[in-house]
């Protein structure tokens, strides 16, 4: 008697379960037909138990992940020639599935432990699933590293790729082989110049930026400060090219004439090529310094440019919980960009404000703009594991801080401009006291007295201004 739409009977269906428990996969794989081809083995009604009932022991079927696979494999399979993937094909016809179904399951449990860790929604858990899957099933090298080269293209498909780095670095399984935006950015601003006076620069950058254990030994400079110094010398760099060779060939007199005649741009042309040259000369591959002895006044420093009080105005009253308590901590106490992105919940309580260096009572604009925020912040992401105090979509899945950038765009403005301002009404207030500039916004000696001497300044006489 048939059973099923198929005209397949009960008999047919229990010979395709016996053939699918043989197998160890579902009985919906097999077709009936095909699961009966060599006949039916007949069975007595109502024996069929299933296991962990009655007085049968129960028999643990499924095994934990391994999560010891998650390790690079000691050896890379090489490619004869390196093709992109186009994912997108993949997406509408399917993707490989990973070779090695163990560790597929061991990343699967390492996400889903990462994900509960983390805070993280559902939706968010099975998109880096489905990503970890793809970079399994594409890998050239089953249980390799994954390049983060191969994790930039899933974005091309709308999984989260910054997710999946994080994910993968917890692991320790990421390789990566990502180019730095500053050495791009170096690259383009040299790729001009002779090659043997790119060669010397190269031997500068990888210096400056990484320092060096061999005598003369020199310390790693920030970034930030590689990229100025070389973009203060590139002008003069450039002039230099269209007749010079290489950096051996500049003397002291072609310093001299490069320097510009304006104070603050000659000191800043200096400061650059003083650095390449410092660096060049001890490693050998110039003759001599054409920089030593050359020294130039120190210039006047120069007022900070007035910011726009209706712009901070419309950040202070904005409707954005995020942009008006950033605002309202620039505008009333003048907290440090990095101390911003640094700050953490448990530093706000008591309705102070714990920095490293001071405790700042809030004022009660700020206090209201506070509770404001925290209560944004719990509705969006109450099980962030994220503990600083300033996240947003992209950071929330993360325990990394917000970036300086990230401020300045809620802002519309930059915050050191807002920091600056307020300091400098402080100093017109008190008339220049040191010692409560230093107080209020954890000042040196040396960097309060900078704001007091521009307190005279003619282009700071702002008698009616009333700061933020």
């Amino acid at each position: 008697m048939a059973v099923a739409d198929n005209g397949s009977c009960r008999l047919c269906h229990k010979q395709r379960t016996i053939l699918a428990r043989q197998f160890n996969c579902r009985a919906s794989k097999f077709d009936p037909a095909e699961a009966n081809r060599h006949g039916h083995q007949l069975f007595f009604a109502n024996m069929w138990r299933s296991v962990g009932l009655g007085r049968r022991p129960y028999i643990l079927k499924t095994v934990p992940a391994d999560l010891s696979l998650l390790r690079p494999t000691p050896y890379q399979q090489l490619t004869l020639v390196e093709l992109p993937r186009d994912l997108l094909i993949g997406r509408t016809r399917g993707f490989p599935p990973p070779p090695d179904a163990a560790r597929a399951a061991a990343w699967h449990e390492f996400v889903r432990e990462h994900a509960i860790d983390h805070g993280w929604s559902t939706p968010v858990t099975e998109s880096v699933q489905k990503a970890i899957r793809i970079l399994l099933g594409t890998q050239d090298t089953p249980g390799a590293a994954i390049r983060a080269s191969d994790v930039l293209a899933i974005s091309s498909i709308g999984l989260p790729m910054r997710t999946v780095l994080d994910v993968l670095t917890a692991a320790g399984m990421l390789a990566d082989d990502r180019v730095p935006p500053i050495v791009r950015w170096f690259d383009t601003q040299t790729a001009a110049l002779p090659e043997q006076m790119r060669h010397e620069l190269n031997v500068w950058f990888d210096i400056a930026r990484n320092g060096s254990s061999t005598p003369p030994r020199f310390r790693p400079r920030a970034e930030s400060t590689v990229k100025s110094q070389l973009g203060f010398a590139l002008p003069t760099l450039r002039t230099w090219a269209t007749i010079h060779e290489s950096l051996r060939e500049i003397g002291r007199d072609d310093v001299l004439a490069a320097l510009p005649a304006d104070a603050r741009a000659r000191s800043s042309v200096l400061q650059g090529l003083r650095s390449i040259f410092r660096i060049l000369k001890a490693r050998k591959l110039v003759f001599v310094n054409p920089t030593a002895h050359v020294s130039v006044a120190a210039p006047h420093p120069s007022a900070p440019d007035p910011i726009d009080l209706d712009k901070l105005r419309s950040a202070l009253n904005s409707p954005d919980p995020t942009c008006a308590v950033l605002a309202g901590l620039l505008a009333f106490h003048a907290v440090r960009v990095r101390q911003l992105i640094a700050l953490r919940l448990t530093d706000i309580r008591d309705g102070r404000l714990h920095l490293s260096d001071r405790v700042v009572p809030l004022a009660e604009p700020v206090r209201q703009r506070m509770t404001a925020y925290l209560d944004y912040r719990q509705q969006n992401w109450p099980a962030t594991a994220n503990p600083h105090l300033f996240i947003h979509y992209r950071n929330a899945n993360t325990t990394t801080p917000a970036t300086p950038w990230w401020i300045r765009k809620r802002l519309g403005m930059t915050a050191q401009s807002i920091r600056m301002d307020r300091i400098l009404d402080e100093a017109h207030a008190t008339g220049g006291d040191l010692r409560r500039l230093s107080d209020l916004f954890g000042l040196s000696i040396a960097g309060a007295y900078r704001y007091t001497t521009m307190v005279d300044h003619p282009a700071l006489s702002r008698p009616d201004n009333n700061g933020s």
